[in-house]
């Protein structure tokens, strides 16, 4: 900061990582790894330099350090020698480091969950893939303003895919868990359980109707996940995006964005979530942000950059992928929050319509918040019950409208896990929401209805 800066900080990283992969039976990848390294960030005003070496000498840091600071300029701001340690906002417990589990056991576990993918129907299930993975993380940071952080992130998940196929008809099943835990996760939730899970879906799809095509009611359970919060409105809270007017909620706080019922959060301190975190990647301690408050817009995601913008307090969200990538905005444990009313009733309120019981893939344009997603397990809703599986459905709307003619909200809560790609970046994540009734969504299928 010498050279000129306002603000400095150091992100050190000690990564130790595991991956495996089976594919027809067979272990195709075991891969065990460690990668360690800095990144070093000044700002000064509005520009940023950022540079990263995996040289953790003093020699190397300081020399990363004279790079980075010849690329700005401007008045020095002050330092703080004194360096005091934050203490985190809430701690993980941890009971299997996967570091210390032996690889063997981790084959059997991906082996266990291939076994019963195949179990569910050995005539019909044409391939199983399954991948295992888990990260320990241990990173320092500290900056100019004398704060310090240590933390220590362990993650693990495991994920399955199974083909199905029935004459000319090919379906397929997924199902994955993960969390910011050990491998006790795979003693919580069987690898055959996952497994089976994933076939069934699979098999059960190749009987499944043509779903029907036209504008109806829909269910989203809440064992759904929340796909459709983190892809159709997550993006447009973080607040980089916001501050290019490159979101739909820009100027919008305190304004009316969603129906009464709606209130969408933020959350980082969850046990056990594969999203989770004790400081975000800029050593600011996670913390519940409420984005939407019933139906009202109270808060952007930010980093220490946006909030300068802003002249605000960061919130625990400016993350990034490894010292190799400089933090930005992200997501942590998304959700809708759960509302009072029971599940079944809301489905048998909406007379006829389509539950959907697991998201698919899709494509969303973050800005304006149109999406199209598929649905990769759905039933026909007739009279009040629910009716036949359907097949090849897909959803076609807008975040935000959707938020506003949300008309019921479930009190259940129902978490999915992904990495969540940004700017050449992928951050573990979870999503949730509750059982919810949406008036009316396009709905693409190849059915003619009833």
């Amino acid at each position: 900061m010498s050279r000129g800066g306002d603000f400095a900080d150091i992100f050190i990283e000690y990564r130790r990582a595991t991956g495996i992969g089976c594919e027809d039976g067979k272990i195709e990848r075991i891969h065990s790894g460690i990668e360690n390294g800095a990144g070093i960030r000044v700002l000064s005003g509005d520009n940023t330099a950022y540079g990263y070496t995996n040289d953790l000498s003093r020699e190397g840091l300081v020399e990363a350090a004279r790079i980075v600071s010849h690329a700005v300029s401007g008045g020095q701001g002050e330092i703080n020698p004194e360096l005091r340690q934050l203490e985190p906002s809430v701690t993980f417990n941890i009971g299997r480091m996967p570091d210390k589990v032996n690889t063997d056991d981790k084959v059997k576990a991906v082996k266990a969950a291939d076994e019963a993918a195949r179990a569910v129907d050995r005539d019909k299930i044409k391939q199983v893939m399954v991948g295992y993975g888990d990260v320990v993380q241990n990173i320092i940071m500290a900056n100019s303003n004398g704060e310090y952080v240590e933390e220590e992130r362990v993650r693990t998940r495991l994920m399955v895919q199974a083909i199905a196929a029935e004459g000319a008809i090919i379906q397929t099943g997924y199902e994955a868990v993960g969390s910011h835990s050990g491998f006790e996760l795979l003693e919580r939730k069987r690898p055959e359980e996952i497994g089976a899970a994933a076939a069934k879906r699979a098999v059960q799809m190749l009987t499944a109707k043509p779903a029907p095509a036209g504008k109806m009611p829909v269910v989203l359970a809440g064992e759904a996940g929340g796909t459709m919060v983190h892809e159709a409105c997550g993006h447009g809270l973080e607040a980089d995006l916001v501050q290019k007017g490159l979101s739909v909620y820009a100027g919008k706080i305190g304004q009316k964005v969603a129906a009464d019922c709606v209130t969408v959060v933020d959350d980082a301190t969850i046990q056990d979530q594969y999203g989770s975190y004790s400081f975000d990647d800029e050593g600011v301690p996670s913390r519940k942000v409420v984005l939407i408050e019933n139906g009202v817009l109270k808060d952007f995601l930010y980093d220490r950059i946006t909030a300068r913008k802003e002249g605000v307090e960061p919130n625990g969200h400016g993350r990034r992928e490894s010292y190799q990538h400089k933090p930005i905005p992200r997501m942590g444990n998304t959700y809708i929050a759960a509302g009072t009313e029971d599940p079944q009733k809301i489905i048998r309120e909406t007379g006829n319509g389509l539950l959907v019981t697991k998201m698919g893939g899709g494509q969303v344009n973050t800005t304006t918040g149109d999406f199209v997603f598929d649905v990769a397990e759905g039933f026909l809703i007739t009279g009040g019950e629910v009716g036949p599986m359907v097949r090849g459905a897909t959803l076609t709307g807008n975040g935000p409208e959707v938020l506003n003619i949300v008309e019921a909200v479930g009190n259940d809560l129902g978490f999915t896990i992904g990495t969540c790609g940004k700017d050449g970046q992928g951050v573990p994540v979870s999503d949730a929401q509750p059982t919810l009734k949406i008036r009316e969504l396009v709905v693409g299928g190849t059915g003619h209805g009833e």
